[in-house]
């Protein structure tokens, strides 16, 4: 690859979390534009690039940094720029200048080396002097960490992240134990591995053995969601992993068995056993302990209930069935209680039911989702504020340091808490939320379990009403305006396993066949761009959402994505442009954000600043700024800049997955039936999917295709020991 030196004579961008910069490069053959993970790099610091040049449609010709290489400057001038950056706290300009004309070309020796020395300037202290030399100290312990582990084949982001994650310890860290760095969110077992082995590890080291078996617990946990792994099926899968015989596999899994290790083993889960990592194992037992014990308590209702539901009905003007009033009366007597239902069954009624009736009671009730959108639309049907359980719960982040401020020693200040959604919250999450609940106050839990499984591990709310520890009301007569919806009643009919109305053209439910993938993208595209918003006035924007099983092949969303771009927010001379990697965002872009974060600003459109944009926000592009390498993005009514290395957050949003779009409601959804792999194609899939559009739903591809869905209803089992610890418990 193309490699460069220089001198850096300007920082126009620098991101201090992640390192990422743009920066001016003084060269031989001029000034050129360097742009990638330089962490620390300040002005007048002589460095060496490797990469390659691309053009940017808008600031020409960048040279983008795959990795690199620094030195300190040597010469005064350089020296003085150097410090005068503000790279080593505690000095600015006027001090760099008192110290290089002290010390010359040795001023960064004597910072680092001999402190004592900066007492001669006047104003620092002998104080002063020891934090500079400390941050001085910093700054090249940092490189030094840096260009240690590019020597392994690092990335300079890799490297970053270890250097984040461990800080100046991570130089020994990884020196007695390279296998630490898979403790790094996106760095894999395999890229350790050939670190461990240019670093001199054995292959039959405990370190790799170890190692290795946590991480395919680690993988099937996020991946595919099983809280334990059989060990009948644990051993011969990292025997082959690790490429070790089974007999040491075994014999290690065993040790890290043992009291006080990592891995925790139950012999008895159904009909097999399990092997937990002991974090997800002590997950489990805690739910199981607090759910035993608030079953364990309840009451009598506390007054007349007929009058108080009576009064409710003609506040709401409704009148509720027998299971929606048993299941507003339970709410009252059960420190924990599920609601649960089909769409069209009055669950949102219900749920208003029961937030009038225990606020008659005088109690402070709380209402939260897993997701932003899933909060936002709460509050739009009941009326009152509904947080993220992130955010009810306080999370905060502080470099790696990632904590609930709300827990068992700072509990939640509610008497009764509702969750809805459920179905979407995964193990780690309702564990938190159990600890920060007091012991006095109610939990009602709300959610349709036949919607998908959470993305992260475990199955709560499914092994929860299916141990029956806990009271539950399942709502299923479907209402007469339902009944009248397509939609409604043809997502009963996959949910019993029924193959949908296909040739009703006049609801609001239609099926159009596409006889081959290209086809049915065509199609797809079509629909979005201009006939549904022709002939219903929907936004392609912020009505309109096409949804697919999958990213790849065609009809995947990467593919749609580029296809549905070009139609609906095709480049034009004034819409500016970004490139970030090998993704273009231009103005008018549909996005989504991907992943939680809870520290971007948040800017509302009253002026009021926040922090906290969720993984699946759906926003418009609205700016882009080139020369700061940003953009703005607006959710709803409020705004968030993206820089640098936080574009990761982003992706087109024109289509999305079926996962992603849980929690969410759209106007109109076309959803694509067509190519795919086997295992994605499920029933409880195709169900979700159909329950999110409200007005319209168009599914799009095969009757054939449609059909294998409909009948496909064991593709997301899931390893838990949830259910059977409750059963076997209480």
């Amino acid at each position: 690859m193309p490699t460069l030196s220089g001198i850096v004579d300007k920082i126009i961008y620098q991101n201090r979390d992640n390192g990422y910069t743009v920066a001016v490069l003084e060269t031989p053959d001029g000034e050129i534009t360097v742009v990638g993970l330089l962490p620390l790099v300040a002005e007048g610091e002589q460095i060496e690039v490797e990469g390659e040049y691309k053009l940017n449609p808008k600031h020409g010709q960048q040279f983008e940094v795959s990795s690199f290489l620094s030195k300190l400057p040597v010469e005064e001038t350089a020296i003085l720029r150097y410090l005068s950056s503000g790279i080593v706290k505690g000095v600015r300009a006027k001090t760099a200048k008192l110290l290089v004309d002290a010390f010359g070309p040795n001023t960064l020796d004597i910072i680092e080396n001999d402190p004592e020395q900066l007492v001669q300037i006047r104003g620092i202290s002998p104080e002063k002097a020891e934090k500079i030399s400390q941050s001085m100290k910093e700054t090249v312990g940092v490189k030094t960490i840096l260009l240690y582990f590019q020597q392994f084949g690092m990335t300079p982001s890799v490297a970053f992240k270890i250097y984040k994650q461990f800080g100046l310890r991570a130089y020994d860290l990884v020196r007695q134990n390279p296998y630490r760095i898979c403790e790094i969110q996106g760095v894999s077992f395999e890229k350790a591995d050939r670190m461990a082995e240019q670093m001199g590890f054995d292959r039959t080291s405990d370190f790799r053995l170890k190692a290795g078996i946590e991480y395919i617990l680690n993988q099937n946990l996020y991946n595919n969601g099983h809280t334990f792994i059989p060990r009948a099926k644990l051993i011969p899968l990292a025997a082959e992993f690790l490429d070790a015989d089974r007999e040491t596999v075994s014999d290690r899994i065993d040790d890290m068995c043992a009291p006080g290790g990592d891995l925790q083993y139950v012999p008895k889960i159904g009909n097999t056993d399990g092997v937990y990592l002991r974090w997800v194992y002590d997950s489990e037992r805690n739910i199981t302990n607090r759910v035993l014990l608030a079953s364990r308590l309840g009451s009598e209702y506390p007054g007349n209930f007929n009058r108080d539901i009576g009064k409710i009905e003609r506040d709401l003007d409704i009148t509720f069935d027998e299971k929606q009033r048993k299941a507003v009366k339970e709410s009252c007597c059960h420190q924990m209680m599920i609601l649960t239902g089909g769409p069209g069954t009055g669950k949102t009624t219900t749920l208003n039911g029961i937030i009038r009736i225990l606020e008659e009671k005088g109690e402070k009730v709380g209402l939260a989702t897993p997701t932003g959108r899933a909060a936002k639309r709460i509050t739009e049907l009941t009326g009152r504020e509904a947080k993220t359980i992130h955010r009810l719960l306080e999370y905060t982040q502080t470099g790696t340091e990632r904590c609930f401020q709300r827990n068992h020693g700072n509990p939640l200040e509610y008497d009764a808490v509702v969750i809805d959604e459920c179905s979407m919250v995964d193990l780690w999450l309702f564990d938190h939320l159990l600890d920060a609940l007091p012991l006095s106050s109610r939990l009602i839990l709300v959610g349709d379990v036949n919607q998908l499984p959470p993305v992260g591990p475990g199955s709560v709310l499914k092994d929860i009403l299916s141990s029956g520890c806990v009271p539950s009301v399942e709502l299923t007569e479907i209402f007469r305006q339902a009944r009248e919806s397509l939609i409604i009643t043809n997502a009963h009919a996959v949910l019993h396993g029924e193959m949908p109305v296909l040739n009703e053209t006049k609801k609001d439910f239609f099926f159009l066949r596409a006889e081959n993938p290209l086809g049915a993208v065509q199609l797809a595209v079509e629909l979005a761009s201009q006939r549904l918003p022709n002939a219903y006035d929907f936004s392609p924007e912020t009505e309109i959402q096409v949804l697919s099983p999958t990213r790849k092949g065609l009809t995947g969303t990467t593919n749609l994505n580029r296809e549905l771009r070009e139609k609906i927010n095709p480049a034009a001379y004034n819409k500016k442009e970004l490139t970030f990697r090998d993704v273009v965002f231009r103005e008018g872009d549909k996005v989504m954000q991907i992943r939680n974060n809870y520290d971007l600003v948040t800017e509302r459109d009253d002026g009021h600043l926040d922090a906290g944009i969720y993984n699946g926000d759906l926003g418009i592009v609205e700016s882009v700024l080139p020369a700061q390498e940003s953009l703005i993005v607006r959710f709803d009514d409020k705004r968030v800049t993206y820089t640098g290395e936080n574009l990761e957050e982003l992706e087109p949003a024109y289509a999305i997955t079926v996962h992603k779009s849980q929690g969410s409601e759209f106007k109109a959804v076309i959803l694509m039936v067509s190519e795919g792999a086997d295992v994605l194609f499920t029933r409880n899939l195709l169900y979700t999917a159909m329950t999110r559009a409200k007005q319209l739903l168009i599914l799009v591809g095969s009757p054939a295709r449609l059909s294998y869905m409909i009948g496909n209803v064991t593709a997301d089992k899931r390893y838990s020991g949830l259910k059977f610890m409750l059963k076997n418990l209480g």
